[in-house]
């Protein structure tokens, strides 16, 4: 049984139901429609920690999707996953890929900002201050790219931007 008809979520529900209309009146095609049930059903388990189980459907979701734009919300979701389980450089990659199906995605370039701040402290800790710079420094240019694509946002990313002399 497919996970949006077993999910007990109330949003997940009203989400499932809506999406569902949606898919009947617009016209699309059966791999389209197959495409987006599976992200849909990625989204639900993911939602609910099922990391494996999303991951399974944004794969199968990225074997039948063949729109760009569409490809790269799976592949954000995808990275989204690899940063919850500490995999940074899996999540970098898929961050990377996203934004080369479209670079219109401000929540990727902060979340590779995220990845590489944190990895600027880890050198930190290690005594590094030459790599931390780097992270730092490849932070604030990714953070400087959310932040142009969407100007109120990211205002603690602003503000460290700011104390560092970055922005």
């Amino acid at each position: 049984m497919p996970r949006s008809r077993i999910n007990g979520n109330f949003i997940d529900k009203t989400f499932s139901i809506v999406a569902n209309i949606l898919l009947r009146i617009i016209p699309t095609t059966s791999g389209e429609k197959e495409a987006f049930t599976y992200y849909r059903d990625g989204m639900s388990a993911q939602s609910e920690g099922n990391y494996a189980e999303a991951l399974q459907n944004y794969y199968e979701a990225m074997r039948l999707e063949i729109d760009p734009y569409d490809r790269s919300y799976i592949l954000y979701n995808i990275g989204l996953i690899h940063t919850s389980n500490g995999e940074h450089t899996k999540a970098l990659e898929y961050y990377f890929r996203a934004l080369e199906r479209n670079p219109f995605l401000p929540q990727a370039f902060n979340n590779m900002a995220v990845i590489c701040h944190y990895r600027g402290e880890q050198a930190i800790r290690q005594g590094d201050s030459e790599i931390a710079e780097a992270w730092f420094d490849q932070a604030a240019e990714y953070w400087k790219q959310a932040i142009a694509l969407t100007p109120g946002n990211y205002i603690e990313a602003q503000n460290w931007l700011k104390t560092t002399r970055r922005f």
